[in-house]
């Protein structure tokens, strides 16, 4: 009953035979996800144009889906919304792929409008929760520097662009060495066990 504790005490037992299995997935994830945070932080540039190309990517790929979506379900009312939506991000997201200076600049002006509309819900649940809580000032303080964030890259791109690439660097850094320890400390329960 050694397996219950510890890494995976809380996981049905299903889920502990999927990771004891596939260990060596979390493992291969992690490195590549560590590869790119140090990628990022030694190239912002090239990890900025792969970032946004994957975003133009998935604009296409999402607008193709609904290209097709709705072609299957001409029946439903509504269909050609869909198909419209489809039309716009196939366009958009084919367009962007093939001009990479728009990529960059779509997906950093994308970044900072996210931030901002972040940073209002953030306000306005701080003002929804100060009745109950005395720390509403934490969600302000978190709003109003979200908002900041999002003008500030937006007042200048260039500068936003490459702390949006230290910031998912650093993510992509941390989850993908907590993912590598993960996989390997499952993959000292699947020989112990063995």
């Amino acid at each position: 009953m050694a397996e219950s504790t510890g890494v995976l005490g809380h996981m049905s037992a299903d889920a502990q035979a999927l990771v004891k299995r596939a260990w060596w997935a979390f493992v291969v994830g992690g490195l590549a996800m560590t590869l790119f945070g140090l990628l990022a932080f030694s190239s912002p540039g090239i990890a900025l144009f792969v970032l946004a190309m994957f975003f133009a990517a998935s604009v296409m790929v999402d607008g193709v889906s609904n290209i097709i979506g709705s072609l299957q379900n001409r029946e439903k009312d509504g269909w050609w919304i869909l198909l419209l939506m489809g039309l716009l991000g196939a366009g958009v997201g084919g367009y962007a792929l093939l001009n990479p200076p728009l990529s960059i600049m779509a997906f950093i002006l994308i970044v900072a409008f996210e931030a901002m509309v972040l940073g209002v819900f953030l306000v306005m649940l701080g003002y929804k929760v100060r009745q109950t809580s005395s720390r509403e000032w934490v969600l302000y303080l978190a709003g109003a520097l979200s908002i900041l964030f999002g003008v500030l890259v937006i007042a200048n791109p260039v500068t936003g662009s490459r702390t949006i690439v230290y910031m998912i660097a650093t993510w992509s850094l941390v989850i993908g060495i907590l993912k590598v320890v993960f996989g390997f400390k499952v993959r000292k329960l699947a020989t112990a066990s063995a």
